[in-house]
């Protein structure tokens, strides 16, 4: 699940709307949805997240949180390490076959390190 996916389930339960009331509400499918909030869908457009902070009368710091977390939730990602050293390329490449064993810690650590 990713960081906007949680937000929105998270907001979605708090008001007690179910994932089919919501789809219907704005117009797509359960499915999708569903979809969105699992991170098996890519990130949505601006203009459905100003949807979803919409339906949720979010605004302010609240949108903008909303639409930060969309932007760090793209789930296929491409490096473009051309032009940049070796051990750049190194590095993405290690990241992108290894990752999937890194304990959660060390991917905080990694997190915290490079913000």
């Amino acid at each position: 699940m990713t960081p906007f996916g949680l937000k929105i389930r998270t907001l979605r339960r708090e008001k007690g709307i179910t994932q089919k009331k919501m789809a219907a509400d704005l117009g797509v499918s359960a499915a999708y949805l569903s979809a969105l909030e699992h991170g098996w869908r890519g990130r949505p457009t601006i203009n459905r997240i100003q949807q979803i902070c919409d339906y949720f009368d979010l605004i302010w710091d609240d949108a903008e949180e909303i639409k930060l977390l969309a932007i760090i939730s793209k789930t296929r990602l491409v490096i473009d390490t051309q032009g940049l050293s070796k051990n750049a390329t190194k590095l993405a490449n290690l990241l992108a076959e290894k990752i999937c064993y890194l304990p959660e810690q060390k991917i905080k650590k990694l997190i915290s390190f490079l913000e």
